[in-house]
C-alpha cells in the first residue's frame, strides 16, 4: 500500500484527490492546505485527514506527494518533498523562473525520486491517439504543427497579476504538446498579442490574445493561436501535417448528437472547460504516476519537460516584450 500527502484542496486539488482515491494500492492519507477547513473537508471525502506541510513529509510512511497547490509553492515543496525522500507529481509549471526550476530538476537528479510534471494533454485519449498514429509513420515525416488553444473566459485579473503571464500560465501546455508531438526542440521563437477581451489584463502587464511561431532543429514549424475568450466553449484542437497526410485532434462535446432541421444542421458545443475535456486525461495521468512508481515504467512527462516547456514561455515572453525572434 502507497500513502499518498496531496498539497492543494482548491479546484485541480480535488480532480486529483477524487483519482488518488480510486487508485488501487494507494492510501489517501493527507491533504495538506493554508485553509485548513478546506484541507479537513477534502480529506475527510476520502477517508484521509489534514496535516501540516512538515508533518506530511516527516512522515515515513508516506512514499509520495502530490503537488496541487498554487504556483508560487510548487518549487518550494518539490524541493522539501525531494530531500525527503518522496516521490512527486506536480502540477505545472515547476516555477516561475528558470533558475528556480533548473535548482528543481537538480535537486529531483541528486535525490534519485521520482518526479513527474502535470502536463495531463499528454494523456487524453483523442491526443495520444495523433501521438501513436504519427509514431506509426501514418502521414510521414511531420512538417507543420498548427495548435488551437482557446479558453470559454478570462479568469479573475488578480489572479492574471501573479500568474506569471499568459506564456507560462496557459500556453505553457502548448509549449509542451508542441515539443511532444514533433518530438523536435525549437531554435527559435516568435511571439506577438494583443488585449481584445478586457483592457484591465494590460493594465496588469499580460496580454488575452497571442500567436506564436517556432521553428525547430530539423527546420519543422509550429503555430499556436491562443486567447482566453472563446464564446462558444473550450477550443482545443491541432492538426500535424506531414509529407504522407495528416492528422486533427478535434474538441471533445458532451454528446455526439447531431440535430437536423428545416432551418440548419447543429451539434453541441464544445465542453465547458478544462475538468471536464480531460477528465480522462487527469485520471490516466494519475494512474500512470503509480504505474511507474511501482512497476518502474519510464514516466511520459517529466521535470525535465516542465524546464523545456518554461524556457519556450520566457522565450516567448521575451519576444512578444521585445517584438524580436529570440533565438534559442
Amino acid at each position: 500500500m502507497i500513502e499518498v500527502a496531496l498539497f492543494g484542496a482548491g479546484r485541480i486539488g480535488k480532480i486529483h484527490a477524487a483519482n488518488l482515491a480510486a487508485q488501487p494500492g494507494v492510501q489517501f492519507k493527507y491533504v495538506v492546505d493554508v485553509n485548513q477547513e478546506a484541507a479537513a473537508s477534502l480529506a475527510a471525502q476520502h477517508g484521509g485527514s489534514s496535516a501540516s506541510v512538515e508533518a506530511a513529509l516527516a512522515d515515513p510512511a508516506i512514499k509520495a506527494v502530490v503537488i496541487a497547490s498554487s504556483t508560487d509553492t510548487h518549487a518550494d515543496l518539490i524541493l522539501r518533498s525531494a530531500a525527503a525522500g518522496k516521490a512527486i507529481f506536480c502540477e505545472k509549471p515547476v516555477d516561475l523562473t528558470i533558475d528556480r526550476a533548473r535548482a528543481c530538476a537538480a535537486a529531483v537528479k541528486e535525490a534519485g525520486v521520482l518526479c513527474m510534471l502535470g502536463f495531463q494533454r499528454r494523456y487524453d485519449p483523442t491526443f495520444n491517439a495523433v501521438k501513436q498514429r504519427i509514431a506509426a509513420g501514418e502521414i510521414g515525416t511531420p512538417e507543420l504543427l498548427v495548435v488551437t488553444s482557446r479558453d470559454p473566459g478570462p479568469p479573475p485579473v488578480s489572479y492574471i497579476k501573479v500568474s506569471g503571464g499568459i506564456f507560462k500560465d496557459m500556453l505553457i501546455h502548448d509549449f509542451d504538446i508542441f515539443r511532444w508531438i514533433l518530438d523536435d526542440e525549437a531554435v527559435s521563437v516568435h511571439a506577438t498579442g494583443s488585449c481584445l477581451v478586457d483592457p484591465a489584463i494590460g493594465e496588469a502587464g499580460d496580454l488575452d490574445t497571442a500567436v506564436v511561431t517556432i521553428r525547430t532543429a530539423k527546420g519543422r514549424l509550429c503555430q499556436i493561436n491562443a486567447t482566453r475568450r472563446a464564446a462558444y466553449g473550450y477550443d482545443q484542437r491541432f492538426e500535424v501535417l506531414g509529407d504522407k497526410g495528416m492528422l486533427q485532434a478535434g474538441n471533445h462535446k458532451p454528446t455526439e448528437v447531431t440535430a437536423y432541421g428545416a432551418v440548419n444542421v447543429s451539434v453541441d458545443k464544445p465542453e465547458d472547460f478544462f475538468l471536464e475535456r480531460y477528465r480522462v486525461a487527469y485520471a490516466q495521468e494519475m494512474a500512470h504516476f503509480f504505474d511507474a512508481l511501482t512497476n518502474g515504467t519510464a514516466l511520459r512527462t517529466t521535470v525535465h519537460d516542465g524546464l523545456k516547456a518554461l524556457e519556450l514561455a520566457e522565450a516567448a515572453t521575451l519576444s512578444w516584450r521585445e517584438r524580436r525572434v529570440v533565438e534559442l
